[in-house]
């Protein structure tokens, strides 16, 4: 065998093997995480949208730790998207994927990180909208695709929270 030969092998065989690694981790985690609860359809007649900001949907994670990517569903995907706010919660239209649809009884708190699963911007340059899907607590991040489109979109998300939210009555938005 050639050197050449050897030398192109050494480097597609380990490819090759990191590629299924990931393959067989995302299908062990798309099996754990099979109980979690489908998406809930986005209602007819919402209406039209408080505010609609254009951006990238970034991942959903478990509450409280930014690693754990929620893979089924399409949530652990990265996608560009628009957010609107609407009287009876968001609609995170996805493209490529099922746009997600938060109620407003299912949002917790808004706040902004510098980061969650495969996406890190700068300080406070995500929105993390926390959720209940059902009975899993989850993470969704945003990023706004113009800088000046983050606090509106922030400050409608809040006005939908419950008046006794952390957010609502000390007025953090993280």
């Amino acid at each position: 065998m050639s050197k050449e030969a050897l030398i192109v092998i050494s480097a597609v065989v380990p490819l090759v093997a990191i590629v299924a690694l990931m393959w067989l981790g995302w299908r062990g985690k798309l099996k754990r995480q099979a109980g979690v609860a489908g998406l809930p359809e986005v209602p007819d007649g919402l209406g039209t949208a408080v505010i609609s900001v254009p951006g990238q949907y970034v991942v959903t994670t478990s509450t409280g730790d930014w690693l754990d990517r929620l893979a089924v569903h399409g949530l652990g995907i990265r996608t560009p998207g628009i957010a609107s706010v609407h009287p009876d919660g968001v609609v995170i239209e996805r493209r490529g994927a099922q746009d997600l649809f938060i109620a407003k009884d299912a949002l917790t708190n808004v706040g902004t990180q510098a980061g969650m699963a495969g996406k890190f911007v700068e300080k406070d340059g995500l929105i993390v909208i926390s959720w209940n899907l059902a009975d899993t607590e989850v993470d969704t991040g945003f990023r706004t695709t113009e800088a000046g489109a983050k606090r509106p979109l922030i400050e409608a998300l809040q006005a939908l929270l419950p008046e006794d939210s952390d957010t609502k009555r000390n007025g953090k938005n993280n």
